[in-house]
């Protein structure tokens, strides 16, 4: 079983599925879009903290889930064939498509299918993480090495091409997907477990509301290299060490918090990747029509709402 962006290609059937992943997916997804409703919005304080603290997991549960369920990647022909439809036949159609909204709106046609633009970036980098899986599974130490290389893409300022720094920058997310067995999960739905998740999301969340205008954005976006952020080496890789650890810790609770059973959503979290492919359109329109009405904190919660509910629809 294989997913092929942050979610799974809807014509697979649910019967058979582990529903804990479809609701991780979905609710993931709806972070994801309401995430990226909210991010025109970060003058209003609330809408600054809550875009941080999403961004410091959301793209690393997504690369970790993926990680996961791609434990089973060969170079066979038929698999092969699969990374081709699912991953590359569709960058390709969305990056042409995303340059639409930048001509209309814009004025500007810019077309680089090396050079990923916007939400398509992910599709890049799976792309080439799935590639490696059957790398990393000879490693004997897979994830200190993925960290490494974390950690050195920092320190240079690598092309956009192939969308470099957030491919080696986030690496170490996919890597420990791979490393995660069945046990590991059933082992976050501990009931002690989940409770202390559900204290580490509100103690994040916390934190991140203390701490946002603090850091700078572009260590969420995992985007530039350190001196581009304006710091040394050294700073830059204790920063991205942490942002890491973060990230991770915040993933574990995450999933604690996911519901195991069948929900009313279950079914949608098996079709997020139209949402994530999709919603960017509509995100981008919706930019546009902003007033002043949106720029106050009910504003910023029923954007946020109506996040959620585009992407139930788009998962549909």
């Amino acid at each position: 079983m294989s997913v092929t962006s942050p979610g799974q290609v809807a014509a697979l059937p649910t019967a058979g599925r582990d529903p804990f992943f479809d609701n991780a997916k979905f609710l993931a997804i709806t972070l994801v879009v309401s995430g990226h409703l909210i991010e025109d919005l970060r003058d209003v304080a609330v809408a600054h903290a809550a875009y941080f603290f999403v961004y410091v997991f959301h793209m690393p549960l997504f690369i970790v889930l993926s990680g996961y369920l791609s434990r089973n990647f060969t170079f066979s022909s038929g698999k092969a064939r699969k990374l081709i439809s699912t991953l590359a036949v569709p960058y390709v159609i969305f990056e042409l498509l995303y340059s639409l909204p930048r001509l209309i709106l814009y004025g500007k046609l810019d077309i680089s299918l090396l050079d990923p633009y916007y939400l398509t970036w992910f599709l890049m980098s799976l792309f080439l993480w799935r590639l490696s899986t059957p790398v990393w599974q000879q490693l004997r130490w897979p994830l200190v090495v993925a960290v490494g290389l974390s950690l050195l893409s920092g320190m240079s300022r690598l092309p956009d091409e192939l969308s470099m720094n957030r491919t080696l920058g986030l690496l170490p997310f996919y890597v420990l997907g791979l490393m995660l067995r069945p046990e590991h999960f059933e082992a976050l739905r501990r009931p002690k477990v989940r409770i202390a998740g559900a204290l580490t999301l509100v103690a994040g969340a916390a934190l991140a509301l203390a701490v946002h205008t603090s850091v700078k954005t572009e260590w969420i976006r995992w985007r530039h290299a350190n001196d581009a952020i304006g710091v040394d080496d050294l700073t830059g890789s204790l920063i991205r060490l942490g942002m890491l650890a973060a990230g991770a810790l915040l993933v574990a609770a995450f999933l604690a918090i996911t519901p195991s059973r069948r929900t009313w959503y279950s079914g949608l979290g098996a079709a997020t990747m139209y949402a994530y492919l999709l919603h960017g359109l509509v995100v981008k329109v919706a930019e546009r029509f902003y007033g002043d009405w949106a720029r106050t904190v009910p504003g910023v919660v029923v954007v946020a709402v109506l996040g959620v509910a585009l992407a139930a629809l788009l998962c549909t």
